[in-house]
């Protein structure tokens, strides 16, 4: 059997890795993108409890390893509370672990986007009649995100290699199948279709965010 093939025989009995990896991969950005603005808000705020709390809670995401968090957050609820965990409960784990660490750090993302906006643009927008809201929303965001959106596509690709984190509390996503199976057949062929796997999903992402980059250049 040659090589082409085998890859393609291994890559579909990782069908269903793959799918958990890309559930992983969505759930986070659908989340943490949002959650990472106002975290980024709660570090700004001029409410000094506020935003030494947050400022803890980014130290501590960007601090410790995605990996030992994931494990806080499967095993915490029966070390601390007692509470029966099951093998469904893995995958949401996974998907909390993942949210919370990404938006820790989509925040300071954000946070330097935002106060690297001209104060003027505030002023004269007020001047204009805009409130604070509307100003934000409508003048400040749209130029934030072209100034981010670099930084936020790194982390974007980086998000999909850490998604074979979730081997660490046994979640049945494309690595961990990959791992298995090149333990059964004592073979690196799952290796390599799990290295093809996240390359091309790296490249499709990559090409996504650089045609989001183009259709945001009229800020420029």
């Amino acid at each position: 059997m040659g090589l082409a093939s085998q890859l393609l025989s291994t890559g579909g009995q990782m069908v269903s890795g793959m799918w958990v990896s890309i559930q992983i991969f969505a759930v986070t950005l659908v989340f943490s993108l949002p959650l990472g603005l106002i975290v980024a808000f709660g570090r700004m705020s001029k409410n000094k409890i506020i935003s030494t709390i947050v400022k803890f809670y980014i130290s501590v995401m960007r601090g410790t390893p995605l990996m030992l968090q994931l494990m806080v957050v499967y095993y915490g609820p029966y070390y601390l509370f007692g509470i029966k965990i099951n093998n469904s409960y893995r995958l949401w784990a996974a998907f909390i672990g993942f949210v919370i660490n990404y938006a820790a750090y989509f925040a300071e993302i954000y946070r330097s986007g935002i106060q690297s906006m001209p104060v003027g643009q505030y002023e004269a927008a007020k001047l204009l009649g805009y409130g604070k809201t509307m100003t934000f929303f409508r003048i400040i965001l749209p130029q934030v995100v072209k100034r981010i959106l670099p930084s936020v596509t790194n982390e974007v690709i980086t998000l999909v290699k850490d998604t074979s984190l979730a081997f660490t509390i046994s979640v049945l996503e494309m690595f961990t199948i990959a791992k298995s199976l090149a333990s059964s057949q004592v073979s690196l062929v799952p290796f390599v279709a799990a290295g093809l796997f996240y390359y091309l999903f790296n490249l499709i992402v990559a090409g996504i965010m650089e045609y989001a980059e183009k259709k945001l250049s009229y800020y420029q």
